[in-house]
């Protein structure tokens, strides 16, 4: 059976199209990746973007200009240019990652891997317009809506098939070796059947040989990936990393150690959200006493703790009779489950999350609140630090006017809000938002050794600040007295208010002062 020629142009033409839409998938996950890469490494989302995005961009204009000698050889250079952002592609995450760990190279690594990436998807279009004429000659309007309509519709694809199906599936590392295979699938197949009869003998026998080598090397790397990640990630911490996962929102890491100086037999197990710090277990008590009992010291019938997701501050409110009911809202179930499951851990917490008083919310704590109607006689907000863009709304003039409004008249709200000596701008402005969105504030800071000195915000609605003081009724306590919480609210000289205005949603201010503070640290 013999096919005429318009159905063979009809087929060779639906090939080529194909082959953009999934080129054009490929390369934007590329993009996405390096972009989620930086915010779980960095944790600048906005800067990571810009960097990848204008590189990128730019590089593909290059990289058309580029592609205009090798037009003549259109079908061979395609697949080349393929192969080879299919092995730069695929192995970009393993490669950024080891600079990260081993080389602390990170900044310019990811500069040079999106301008070589963009270089070869910015060829791509200009030799598939080529080898589209070639099949039949149309109007240079029309090629160029085909394409572009093609190309669009594929980076819809790629857009939604990375966080929705690449990283739950296969993770970061894992997923880029499986879009480079698909590159290079895409680009091999097209060739080696719609335009084979162009390719010379020397050009099949090296594209051949190109495939294989490309497939070598992502097969190699899928197989050594896990332990690839595991060697990368325990370069990045002190102690044995004993857990480590990668939720929808971040990087999550446990490590445990026994060699505490002075502690002989003394187990430090710490957690670390995209490589931050959030607590030390040699250590945490201070941090957690100081963040709680303070703000009990009144109504407590019914507790609102927004983060907090490990439990701890958890903990400190059980030990009140007379808290009714905890409502934790965090963000990330991942982290209540390690909380609930992890044996070291939940010794630690006291298996806070199985007393009956607590109820856990997996939300957003700004849109929980926007849509909130229950009263609280106390809030805690135990948020990760404002030097990423998704947590600076949490330190803003709107975000406290939202818990103020699920606060019950004569109930208060403590904050921790960093460190007022490390990073004395930041605390000071969150001071300033609590201020602005109306309430009186009590500022206070205590020396947690795996942070340092690391201050708190203790406010209530009004004009008259809170009173520091450990609330009737408190339980004995390992660090936190009354004389010592009197000592908290005093600053000396070289950690006094610092005169900074507020944070908003439209200028994130403690954002910028995050970040550029805790620089070096």
């Amino acid at each position: 059976m013999t096919v005429d020629a318009p159905a063979r142009w009809r087929l060779a033409r639906a090939a080529v199209l194909a082959a953009v839409f999934v080129c054009a998938a490929c390369g934007l996950v590329y993009e996405l990746a390096l972009v989620a890469l930086g915010s779980y490494l960095i944790g600048d989302t906005v800067g990571q973007a810009s960097i990848v995005l204008g590189v990128m961009v730019f590089a593909m204009g290059v990289g058309a200009l580029a592609a205009k000698p090798l037009q003549s050889r259109a079908a061979a250079a395609f697949a080349a240019v393929e192969l080879l952002l299919a092995l730069l592609g695929g192995l970009s995450v393993l490669g950024l990652y080891a600079a990260f760990a081993w080389l602390d190279l990170y900044g310019p690594a990811l500069v040079a891997t999106a301008f070589v990436l963009g270089l070869l998807i910015g060829a791509e279009i200009p030799l598939l317009m080529v080898l589209l004429q070639r099949i039949r000659e149309q109007a240079a309007g029309s090629a160029v809506a085909d394409l572009f309509a093609a190309d669009y519709v594929g980076a819809l694809l790629g857009g939604l098939a990375f966080p929705f199906l690449l990283l739950p599936i296969f993770g970061q590392l894992k997923g880029a070796l499986v879009v480079g295979a698909v590159n290079a699938a895409a680009g091999v197949v097209l060739v080696f059947t719609v335009f084979r009869r162009e390719l010379s003998r020397r050009a099949r026998v090296g594209l051949t040989a190109g495939s294989i080598a490309v497939a070598l090397c992502l097969g190699y790397a899928w197989l050594t990936a896990q332990d690839f990640e595991v060697t990368a990630r325990q370069q990045l911490y002190r102690d044995p990393v004993v857990h480590a996962e990668r939720s929808r929102y971040q990087e999550i890491v446990l490590t445990r150690s026994v060699a505490e100086p002075g502690r002989t037999g003394t187990t430090d197990l710490r957690l670390f959200l995209n490589g931050d710090l959030q607590f030390s277990s040699v250590d945490e008590y201070r941090y957690h006493e100081a963040l709680v009992h303070p703000a009990l010291n009144g109504p407590r019938g019914e507790v609102l703790v927004l983060g907090a997701g490990d439990g701890l501050a958890v903990r400190e409110l059980l030990r009140y009779p007379d808290v009714r009911r905890i409502t934790v809202v965090d963000l990330d179930p991942a982290v209540v489950a390690l909380a609930r499951a992890e044996p070291q851990l939940r010794r630690l917490n006291a298996g806070a999350f199985d007393d009956p008083r607590v109820r856990v919310v997996h939300a957003d704590a700004f849109g929980w609140l926007r849509t909130a109607t229950d009263r609280f006689d106390a809030v805690v907000v135990d948020l990760p630090d404002p030097d990423e863009t998704a947590t600076a709304k949490l330190y803003t003039v709107e975000f406290y006017a939202l818990v103020e409004g699920v606060l019950a008249e004569g109930g208060r709200l403590v904050v921790q809000a960093g460190s007022p000596y490390f990073a004395p701008r930041s605390y000071w402005s969150i001071e300033a938002s609590l201020r602005e969105a109306g309430f009186a504030v009590t500022p206070y800071h205590v020396d947690v050794p795996s942070f340092g000195d690391w201050g708190f915000l203790l406010a209530a609605a009004g004009t008259t600040p809170p009173t520091l003081a450990l609330p009737s009724g408190a339980p004995a306590l390992r660090f936190l007295d009354a004389d010592t919480l009197a000592a908290a609210g005093a600053f000396p000289a070289d950690r006094r208010r610092v005169d900074v205005p507020a944070s908003t949603l439209l200028r994130p201010r403690v954002l910028e002062y995050a970040r550029a503070e805790w620089r070096g640290y």
